[in-house]
């Protein structure tokens, strides 16, 4: 298993991010790409001290940038972590 604070990148705060907090109790996480949902269950649980219901993740592959040039390349592979929590549980962000 890895270290917690390298499971859990950091958390989304987008539009939709906020909408699956208000109204589904989830919320959005970027994570490591290798970690896997127990790890992620067990991260949440122990930095937060909450109670995980479900994990849903997602890859996404990075995106080319300057194709056409010289100094081409292309942005990192991430994953993304949806992690629903116990009704009544929230993570304060702010």
């Amino acid at each position: 298993m890895q270290d917690l604070y390298q499971v859990i990148k950091n958390i989304r705060l987008t539009e939709k991010a906020t909408l699956l907090g208000e109204k589904n109790n989830e919320f959005v996480f970027k994570v490591d790409p290798k970690a896997t949902k127990v790890e992620i269950r067990q991260a949440v649980e122990k930095l937060f001290g909450k109670t995980v219901v479900a994990v849903r993740t997602a890859q996404f592959g990075g995106k080319a940038k300057r194709e056409r040039r010289a100094d081409y390349g292309r942005t990192n592979h991430w994953k993304k972590a949806i992690v629903r929590l116990k009704d009544g549980e929230r993570i304060d962000l702010v």
